[in-house]
């Protein structure tokens, strides 16, 4: 009971025009809602697509419990809880990453390729930090690093061993990786523009007038939510193919 009074008191701090905070309690209730949706519904699956939902599972729950802190944070500083969002993305995004070994293992992939798009993800992630958090002054530099790193990511799934992958293994896994491919190539690319939004640069006169922090909440929450609706489509239809 202590513990619902105050999770009220937080909410009646968020102004009626605080859109930023909307966005933060917003994106928090909808990925609890996708994660029990993904949780429940495991069981509806056979054991290799299971281990998949799971992931699916367990990116939204992180992410719902980073954003719990966040709102929190948001209500009481005003201030964009940069500390926080990171330490989600560099437990959800790698596991993003794994969703992609997860569904291309039907077709031979090995832990090698999980690895590379896992470490090329921190790599991402961490000079964004340094850039967004400790070296704002040398943003461009960090940016550009953690721009690189994503661009691999892209290419490695888009024309890559994972795309040859996808291609042989064929039906529900190939129509998955497509869609995941372009969640990564479109979805992801939210992601710098809320950078550039909160952070020095050339690009000031561009990206500088966006709430950095509202990009990044409607990012996450189009990205993780899709990622995870993308693997469980793909499951139903490769059920349903097994059991035609």
């Amino acid at each position: 009971m202590n513990i619902f009074s105050i999770a009220i008191a937080d909410v009646a701090k968020i102004a009626t025009d605080d859109y930023v905070g909307f966005t933060f309690f917003v994106g928090c209730m909808a990925m609890m809602a996708a994660s029990a949706f993904f949780f429940l519904s495991m069981n509806s699956f056979d054991k290799k697509w299971r281990t998949s939902i799971l992931v699916s599972g367990l990116i939204t729950f992180i992410a719902a419990v980073h954003y719990w802190y966040m709102r929190d944070y948001w209500a009481a500083h005003a201030e964009s809880p940069t500390f926080f969002r990171y330490v989600d993305w560099i437990l959800t995004v790698p596991l993003m990453c794994v969703e992609f070994y997860l569904i291309l293992k039907v077709a031979g992939a090995k832990k090698s390729l999980m690895w590379r798009l896992i470490f090329l993800s921190v790599i991402m992630l961490v000079t964004g930090y340094f850039g967004e958090a400790v070296y704002r002054d040398q943003a461009q530099i960090w940016g550009l690093i953690s721009g690189i790193a994503y661009f691999v990511i892209v290419y490695d799934i888009w024309m890559g061993q994972a795309k040859k992958l996808a291609v042989q293994a064929g039906g529900a896994v190939l129509k998955a990786h497509k869609t995941l491919c372009w969640f990564v190539l479109v979805g992801w690319a939210i992601y710098p523009i809320g950078y550039m939004a909160g952070t020095p640069g050339w690009y000031d006169g561009i990206f500088g007038g966006l709430a950095m922090d509202v990009i990044y909440n409607i990012g996450d929450a189009v990205n993780k939510i899709g990622f995870g609706l993308v693997v469980y489509g793909a499951a139903v239809a490769a059920s349903s193919s097994a059991d035609a």
